[in-house]
């Protein structure tokens, strides 16, 4: 019992051996970040076996749109978990129970927004981007479910990014895991047994993101013993939401950039037709799953940096970042051998159309190396924003996607245009992806090693400003 206690209990990692205090909080969050990319995975699944390759294009091509209006989380999220690392590394309880108070509040305040603006701006967005006739009401009613019932998705990552912050990977994995579960047998049971379609799965990833949100609620109101959660603590401050804004925007818009240019580029996926259409969603699916131990070393770094900063131990964090990039990029080569040699096997999970399995294994085939440059991007990023600088990440992103990938992805298409491909060669798309994850990867360790990053901690800020005067 006391076993089990203690893998549910917060976590310091200013203590221990580093490396082994990174992968013991990185395995619960790659076990998470599975279940959660299952959550969009069983939707393609259970869409494409029981509807149709249709269908499977309906999701994917919603997907640029949902995640393009769910960055303002992506940024709340972010400067919380930083915030709360930080402070709970200093162990300031007084903080700490602020920011994780006006946390929740804002976080009600976000999902009212996106709750009103999502539905207004779908089927014009969805216009713009010249999405098939064919598929056009099914992308709209999916999108229309998942801002109508936002609260239970902004709810889920606010929280469980407290809880990491906290050092508590293992709570937030296991109301993960059961609301995946959930999703699981709710998707079959609305478009295999009730036959409601695209809008179905949609239903269903709403109500399982609400139950996971709510074990998220009930284990933060248990945790007495390391803050305080009252009424007093949800009031809005002005100090503390503008800290959560100014380290948490930068990560939003470098999520907004990013989905603005899946949106952008999503307008030359739609270009090529349903079936290049489809691939793309089958790849971005295998490669969700090949980019989750990335996610989940940069989630663990991000923590592992903002507790021993908050600390004050610097070369501790050096230390537990060289070898955190290490075993990220070993896990990134591994996983980039098992998609040489099984993705076909992984993309006929999807669909059984011979022509789509041969032309996703072959844009396959073209990201494949590219994930363990992402190994070290996201690794070193991580280290970034959780020592406080969140604008670093944001330029290097707003760099690879939009002044390198779209005008490389369109320039590839325009090159190989020909009678067979009017509007370019497919592979374009994948091109350009995989010159920006190299590129991204040079960049970011140029600016790490240059250090200014070091000099970005929140927690202590107010002391060291009086101890400079």
């Amino acid at each position: 019992m006391g076993r089990l206690r203690e893998l549910f209990a917060p976590k310091d990692m200013t203590e221990g051996t580093p490396w082994l205090r990174i992968v013991e909080f990185t395995l619960p969050m790659l076990i998470g970040n599975i279940a959660q990319q299952l959550y969009s995975t069983a939707d393609s699944i259970i869409v494409g076996r029981y509807v149709g390759d249709n269908a499977l294009a309906a999701v994917g091509s919603a997907m640029p749109i949902l995640r393009l209006l769910l960055v303002l989380f992506v940024g709340i999220s972010m400067g919380v978990g930083i915030m709360v690392s930080q402070y709970f590394g200093a162990k300031d309880r007084e903080q700490l129970s602020k920011t994780i108070g006006n946390s929740i509040t804002l976080t009600a305040i976000s999902s009212l927004a996106i709750m009103v603006i999502g539905p207004l701006v779908t089927r014009p967005m969805l216009l713009f981007l010249n999405t098939p006739p064919s598929i056009i009401d099914w992308c709209a009613s999916y999108l229309n479910i998942y801002f109508i019932g936002i609260a239970g998705f902004s709810y889920y990552n606010i929280l469980s990014g407290i809880l990491r912050g906290l050092g508590d990977s293992f709570s937030a994995l296991t109301f993960l895991l059961l609301s995946t579960v959930l999703n699981i047998g709710l998707d079959i049971l609305f478009v295999a047994g009730f036959g409601m379609g695209v809008p179905g799965v949609s239903l269903a990833t709403v109500i399982a993101q609400g139950v996971s949100a709510v074990f998220c609620v009930v284990k933060l109101l248990k945790m007495k013993e390391d803050f305080d959660l009252n009424w007093s603590m949800l009031r809005l401050s002005k100090e503390h939401t503008m800290q959560v804004l100014r380290l948490g925007l930068p990560s939003g818009l470098t999520q907004a950039v990013f989905s603005l240019a899946m949106v952008v580029v999503q307008s030359l996926t739609n270009s090529f037709g349903e079936m290049v259409i489809a691939c793309n969603v089958i790849v971005m699916r295998v490669d969700g799953f090949a980019m989750m131990p990335n996610f989940s070393f940069g989630a663990a770094m991000t923590t592992y940096a903002g507790q021993n900063t908050g600390a004050n131990k610097m070369d501790r964090v050096e230390e537990g970042t060289a070898i955190g990039v290490k075993i990220a990029a070993g896990v990134s080569a591994v996983i980039t051998v098992i998609l040489l040699l099984f993705g076909r096997n992984l993309i006929m999970v999807f669909t059984e159309t011979a022509e789509l399995v041969d032309m996703s294994m072959r844009m396959l085939r073209i990201l494949a190396v590219g994930y363990i440059a992402m190994a070290v991007t996201q690794s070193l990023s991580g280290v970034m924003r959780g020592a406080g600088d969140t604008v670093t990440p944001m330029w290097i992103s707003i760099i690879t996607t939009v002044v390198l990938r779209v005008p490389v992805a369109y320039g590839i298409a325009y090159l190989t245009r020909s009678e067979l491909y009017p509007t370019g060669r497919p592979e374009s798309i994948f091109f350009s992806l995989l010159i920006s994850w190299i590129m991204g990867a040079l960049i970011t360790t140029h600016l790490y090693r240059k250090g200014a990053w070091r000099e970005r901690r929140v927690a202590g800020r107010a002391e060291r400003s009086v101890a400079q005067n």
